[in-house]
């Protein structure tokens, strides 16, 4: 394939084509890689010009066959998009960055690439379809070509081509490239499984041409007498089709009995129906084996009338009736219905409904952030098998297979899926469990003031339906905390003599949200009902607050009595006793957080009362050199039952759920977090931070050890906060 070849191609379905942008595109695309090879030790512009020759095939317009030509310019050399879009516009600038993978450095891990590059092309392909075109295209001739990779990578490429990229065109009924990818994908991902078949079933081929070239001549003869023009054509089963349903049928080749295949092209809808009574009149058909496409189309458009009879001998073969135009579509789904190419006429808005699907996908995924969750959605949602199920309307629905009344119901609207209590598919009561059948007639029975089940996440199918619960679960859940937060700092209020009133001002309790890290009052409250923020925390922070505002200082130093003259300890303040002095104001220090078991000392503050440290911290030792007067002796209060607020890091190799494990380790021995907080580090580490509510030393040192415990968590430390 050169330059020339592409040119002829174009110009065979676009006579009066100005090949010039074709040209620029070449050639910026060939200084751009010149220095470039494939792994066939090809030089690198080989595989741009076939991507773009199989634009061409696919009879795409030329600035997407130019796009074709740069895919790779921007990931594969120092050209930036900007230089795209600076030398061939908008429109090719943005389908050349649709397909450019996003940076790997971007990423911890391979999955999460993956994931955000999908949802990056899915979201380009929302704005113009071409994306996805260009980059099937690519993926095509990279499969060709993958007998020059390593076994792994074949395997690993051959994997996403069976998962994402085939399903893709199958969706998008573009039949002519989802076969080959299948092919080709079965060919590298289970060779010996392949390599059987194509020996099997070339030894059967001449036995089977001649049968089919029997068939087709007396089906000729007798369309010929009914006046009928048609195309009559054996149709070679694909590969991986038919290990799919060696698989799923759990049979032998030689038990699959519809590997012999007809298709019947003529010029109208009229002739489809007449041909196929013509057919079932000649051969006897196979009961449930009939399906009409045409009258009711596949989402992906396509279009044909299906049978299977039994021919000549007792052999069943199937048929395929359709137009030339169904043809057409069936070869080249959404790209044989281009809104760009010349000359075609549909409407933008019936071209959009035909993506209807896509927006929704790209709706019900837009909250997942876990990669591994965004995968399996996209799977189910947009590549599994497919059910057609009707409203009482007779509006048709469409899900994924095994599907249930739950997900029907939130197919059609959020509110009568949140307000299901039972459903009748087919005018009978069914279980919510039911799995959905193409057909069925489905209708579900609401009632106001219900709500989702949790056990209804164990048997929907779609992502949708589990958004929407999950969404609903959450917003109970804060109205719940938020109404028990609020009751919850009142009744610490009270037993401390606040005024609730006073502590419940938004300007306050925005303060006091902001140093949790959480955006609102709302967002506190919440935070309090639902554990992870304790009403003394919060009061805490009020009392500093007075306290700073009375601005009341401690009798001076040489009014205290001097230290020989304390005999005892006052009553216990914060889980602390302080020797020789009552009813004095005592906090925890910030700058080292001690816990009961910590050698502790505390310092006489100017207006705030006794601060407590560890004897170790920098600051303590500080003061002992600079005001020694003011050290005190303080103790533990062996009785109180307070928490404190301790800060711990965890030293781990970098992998997907790490920062997860650790607090699901810390969340086992009911221990709150009150905050987290994770990153990458150099050679593949990663450090976990964790703001721990510990009760005392043992009970800090349990915690580091179940952390330990967590696979690849090399070292577990108490750090003083920053």
């Amino acid at each position: 394939m050169d330059l020339h070849s592409l040119e002829r191609q174009i110009l065979l379905y676009y006579p009066n084509a100005d090949l010039k942008l074709i040209r620029d595109a070449y050639d910026f695309a060939s200084v751009a890689h010149k220095d470039q090879r494939r792994h066939s030790g090809e030089p690198f512009i080989t595989h741009p010009l076939a991507v773009a020759e199989i634009l061409a095939e696919l009879q795409l317009d030329l600035v997407t066959i130019a796009a074709g030509l740069l895919h790779d310019v921007v990931e594969d050399t120092p050209i930036s998009i900007d230089t795209v879009r600076e030398v061939f516009g908008e429109e090719i600038a943005l389908l050349v960055d649709g397909v450019t993978k996003l940076s790997r450095l971007e990423y911890k891990t391979k999955e999460e690439q993956q994931a955000e590059t999908l949802r990056k092309m899915f979201l380009a392909m929302a704005k113009d379809i071409r994306v996805i075109l260009i980059k099937l295209a690519d993926r095509l001739h990279n499969m060709r070509t993958l007998k020059h990779c390593p076994v792994e990578k074949q395997k690993d490429i051959a994997r996403e081509t069976l998962e994402i990229y085939a399903p893709l065109a199958h969706r998008l009924g573009i039949f002519r490239l989802k076969w080959e990818l299948e092919d080709l994908a079965l060919r590298y991902q289970e060779p010996e499984v392949y390599y059987e078949l194509v020996k099997s079933i070339s030894k059967k081929r001449q036995e089977r041409e001649e049968y089919i070239q029997k068939v087709a001549a007396i089906l000729r003869e007798k369309l010929q007498e009914s006046g009928i023009e048609a195309d009559i054509q054996g149709r070679p089963k694909h590969f991986y089709s038919i290990y799919n349903k060696m698989k799923k049928q759990q049979k032998e080749l030689n038990e699959i009995y519809d590997l012999i295949a007809l298709r019947v092209i003529v010029d109208t809808v009229k002739d489809c129906y007449a041909v196929l009574g013509i057919i079932h009149a000649l051969w006897r058909p196979i009961p449930g084996r009939f399906k009409d496409y045409i009258a009711m189309p596949k989402p992906n458009m396509y279009q044909s009338l299906h049978t299977t009879v039994l021919g000549p001998e007792g052999e069943p073969f199937e048929v395929q009736i359709r137009t030339w135009e169904m043809h057409r579509t069936a070869e080249y789904g959404i790209a044989a219905h281009w809104r760009y190419k010349e000359g075609y006429t549909t409407s933008d808005k019936e071209f959009e409904q035909k993506l209807t699907w896509l927006r929704q996908i790209l709706d019900w995924q837009r909250e997942l952030r876990d990669p591994r969750e965004f995968m399996e959605s996209l799977k189910i949602d947009l590549f599994s098998d497919r059910v057609y199920v009707f409203t009482p309307k007779g509006d048709v629905v469409e899900l994924p297979a095994g599907s249930v009344p739950i997900d029907f119901a939130y197919r059609v609207h959020t509110d009568i899926g949140h307000q299901c209590v039972g459903a009748k598919v087919n005018g009978r009561i069914v279980p919510l469990d039911y799995q959905l059948k193409t057909g069925d007639i489905v209708e579900i029975l609401t009632q106001k003031g219900s709500g989702p089940s949790r056990d209804w996440l164990k048997i929907v199918k779609t992502s949708q339906a589990k958004n929407r619960i999950r969404q609903w679960f959450r917003r109970v859940e804060r109205e719940k905390n938020l109404a028990k937060g609020r009751e919850l700092l009142e009744k610490e209020c009270r037993k401390q003599g606040l005024e609730p009133e006073e502590v419940l001002k938004a300007g306050f309790l925005q303060e006091v949200a902001r140093k949790f890290n959480l955006t609102s009052p709302e967002d506190l409250l919440v935070a309090v009902g639902d554990g992870v923020v304790t009403p003394s925390q919060v009061l805490g922070d009020l009392k500093e607050k007075e306290e700073e505002e009375k601005g009341e200082e401690l009798p001076p130093m040489d009014t205290l009595p001097p230290a020989k003259s304390w005999t005892g300890f006052s009553r216990p303040s914060q889980g602390v006793r302080v020797k020789g002095i009552d009813n004095v104001v005592v906090r925890l220090a910030h700058c080292c957080n001690p816990l009961p078991g910590d050698a502790i000392v505390g310092y006489i503050t100017r207006g705030r009362g006794v601060s407590v440290h560890r004897s170790d911290c920098p600051n303590i030792l500080h003061h002992l050199r600079q005001e020694a007067e003011r050290i005190i002796e303080v103790a533990w209060d062996q009785e109180a039952e307070a928490t404190y607020q301790v800060q711990i890091e965890a030293l781990a190799l970098d992998r997907p759920r790490l920062a997860m494990d650790i607090m699901s380790a810390v969340a086992d021995t009911k221990t709150i977090i009150n905050a987290v907080h994770a990153r990458a580090t150099r050679n593949n580490m990663a450090t976990v931070d964790l703001k721990l509510e510990i009760r005392s030393l043992e009970h800090l040192q349990y915690i580091m050890d179940k952390i330990k415990r967590v696979k690849d968590v090399m070292e577990v430390k108490r750090v003083t906060p920053s």
